[in-house]
């Protein structure tokens, strides 16, 4: 299962605000059969069994961005491609807190 986090920022925009591009970015993707994705405040974690989809989901976001009016996108892309057992990004979240000393 590789997961990956995806940070887009659109530059050369006549406000500071992202929302916009983000949704968009999130509504090029919303029908990917077997993709997992939550937004959070810094990027948007996705997930998928299959490498290549996953790659194709990056680019479908950075190009909906142009899309939606940008004139340049900086995207930070982290991926983590784990094929010796099968695993979701939430078990990673639940791996690191049962660790935790609470």
């Amino acid at each position: 299962m590789a997961v990956a986090e995806l940070t887009l920022v659109p530059i050369g925009t006549n406000t500071t605000s992202v929302s916009k591009y983000i949704a968009n970015a999130l509504d090029s993707i919303g029908e990917i059969k077997g993709l997992t994705y939550e937004l959070n405040p810094m990027g948007t974690v996705i997930s998928h069994s299959d490498l290549s989809v996953l790659y194709d989901v990056i680019r479908r976001m950075q190009e909906s961005v142009f899309e939606a009016g940008a004139n340049r996108v900086y995207s930070v892309i982290k991926i983590d491609d784990r094929r010796d057992k099968n695993y979701t990004f939430k078990d990673k979240v639940k791996s690191v807190n049962e660790k935790r000393r609470n």
